[in-house]
């Protein structure tokens, strides 16, 4: 093989495989920063039409409204669970920190967390909605179509 051609093949070569490597270190960069949304109906019957849940240890994110009466906060330091519920199961958050001041019961909230068993996250952030017209644009997407009726579920069980 000619020298001239052997330089540029070596040349395209290490080329395709410094692109190659850089592409597969941000690929794999990204996926640790990954987060899916999901309501609590979305995260216990699954998502989509192949009905795909999150797997245990999984970043995510899920929205929906805090069940009246299922605040608990720990009296000895900033712990805090509650529920959350869309139409059908509820799920529990728990949170280790201050919530926002808007959170409420019987509110929506963002939780981003990660999931810890089928119907249990463990959250790293909580968002409140700052006003009654204002909702999340991924709760917006979710709730389209759903007619505001009673959740199937009785909010004082556990699910």
């Amino acid at each position: 093989m000619n020298p001239r051609r052997k330089k540029r093949l070596l040349t395209v070569v290490a080329i395709v495989f410094g692109v190659g490597s850089a592409i597969g270190l941000m690929l794999y960069a990204l996926q640790e920063n990954i987060n899916l949304f999901y309501t609590p109906s979305e995260l216990i019957d699954g998502k989509g039409e192949n009905k795909e849940k999150p797997i245990i240890g999984q970043k995510l994110r899920i929205g929906g409204m805090v069940v009246p009466g299922s605040v608990v906060r720990d009296e000895d330091n900033l712990d805090v669970s509650f529920k959350l519920i869309d139409t059908g199961p509820t799920v529990t958050i728990r949170y280790h920190g201050i919530l926002p001041d808007l959170f409420r019961e019987g509110q929506g909230i963002v939780a981003q967390g990660t999931l810890v068993e089928a119907n249990v996250i463990e959250a790293f952030e909580v968002l409140a909605k700052h006003d009654e017209e204002y909702m999340p644009p991924e709760v917006a997407e979710a709730m389209k179509g759903i007619k505001h009726e009673k959740p199937k579920y009785n909010l004082n069980n556990e699910n």
